[in-house]
């Protein structure tokens, strides 16, 4: 039932991060803060399809 997704950075777009969730018992997007590389800096990275 777990699905993987990729996180991707609220800032410069990028796809940084990839992770599972369970999408019976989660049903909205997955918001987490995180690293960015290229911004060099803690950002919320926001689930992407």
């Amino acid at each position: 039932m777990r699905e993987i997704i990729t996180l991707q950075c609220s800032e410069c777009k990028e796809r940084n991060y990839s992770t599972t969730k369970n999408k019976k018992t989660t049903t909205g997007r997955l918001e987490l803060k995180k690293f960015c590389n290229r911004c060099r800096k803690h950002q919320v990275h926001k689930e992407s399809k």
